[in-house]
């Protein structure tokens, strides 16, 4: 009797592993339907189309690391000290120094300052050291079809995906990102990818896995098209006191109190204003036992944009500055 359910057991487990084995995202309709949807409205060939999504596979990984991003555990101690450390800054002065000409050109043209482009592409990528080992095809059909919450976004980005392998004469199957699809060292995801990234070496193609010129000009034509003012401050240090602050706190990111205002919300800047003009917003960050507070204007808005995170802008924001501290005397010394 023992030797017969061992061997009930063993059949059945065997018949499982062989239903595993042939799972496709092929047999989902909804698949189905996204591969002709998308043959006829791009004249994809439904053929090729079918090839390469029948050969993807689940990404279990990604699941995991979109229900639990790793910035939600964090404070801004805990987070600042990732981005914030000896060896990025390091970094970020070799690569502004490597490529200082671009930068000054991707400044005159699109008005962002080469500390803020530097401190993005370090906090991204780690100046191109990580691109992601995701298989980009292969996280963006799990998403787009098992990532309940955002599979209508996830879904767009696959197509964004594949115009752009398309259009770049890229190899779908063969490209890596990060878990939520983002390329390069500059961590685009594909329709971002598709509408700032430029040729900004002009050797006819946007390449943002090799090209520092392409790389540094994308995020600057990025930033500029999400409205960076040129010349205007990012953020500045304040102190709170009262109750009358945290209305300003539950406006969100984007700047919506005039700045004249502060005063009224119990809301006192470390040092003289940096204007008297525009609109701003109060940004809170929780440490370990405390909080501290900042004032985000709309350049650190901007920064958001890239990743909509308050955190993540302050961090871009902390490794500029400290960069371009350093810079002058990296050239110097060597």
């Amino acid at each position: 009797m023992v030797k017969l359910f061992s061997a009930v057991v063993s059949i059945y487990i065997f018949a499982a592993c062989q239903a595993v084995a042939s799972e496709s995202y092929l047999d989902l309709a909804e698949v189905r339907s996204f591969i002709d949807n998308f043959s006829e409205q791009h004249a994809y060939p439904k053929s090729s189309l079918t090839a390469l999504i029948g050969n993807v596979k689940k990404q279990v990984q990604v699941l995991d690391a979109i229900r639990r991003p790793a910035e939600k555990k964090k404070n801004w101690r805990e987070y600042r000290e990732i981005f914030i450390t000896t060896k990025r800054i390091n970094e970020g002065l070799q690569f502004w120094a490597q490529n200082a000409v671009v930068l000054d050109a991707a400044e005159r043209q699109f008005g962002i300052p080469p500390e803020i482009i530097v401190a993005i592409i370090g906090v991204e990528s780690f100046y191109g050291r990580y691109k992601g080992r995701y298989p980009v095809l292969d996280s963006l059909v799990t998403l787009g079809f098992e990532y309940e919450p955002r599979k209508k976004f996830f879904r767009s980005e696959l197509e964004h995906f594949l115009l752009l392998a398309k259009e770049e004469a890229l190899d779908p199957s063969a490209i890596k990102g990060s878990y939520a699809g983002a390329m390069g060292k500059s961590q685009f995801i594909s329709s971002s990818y598709r509408r700032y990234a430029v040729d900004f070496d002009e050797n006819g193609k946007r390449d943002l896995w090799e090209s520092n010129a392409d790389a540094i000009g994308s995020v600057a034509n990025y930033l500029k098209e999400h409205g960076w003012q040129m010349g205007q401050p990012v953020t500045f240090p304040v102190t709170v006191k009262g109750e009358r602050y945290k209305t300003l706190l539950e406006m969100g990111l984007k700047p919506a109190a005039p700045i004249f205002e502060l005063s009224r919300y119990g809301i006192q800047p470390h040092d003289e204003l940096p204007t008297e003009k525009g609109e701003v917003a109060l940004l809170e960050f929780k440490k370990d036992h405390s909080s501290e507070y900042w004032i985000g204007m709309n350049n650190f808005y901007v920064i958001t944009r890239y990743n909509h995170s308050s955190m993540y802008a302050m961090a871009v924001y902390q490794l500029s500055q400290q960069v371009k501290q350093d810079f002058k005397d990296y050239v110097a010394q060597n």
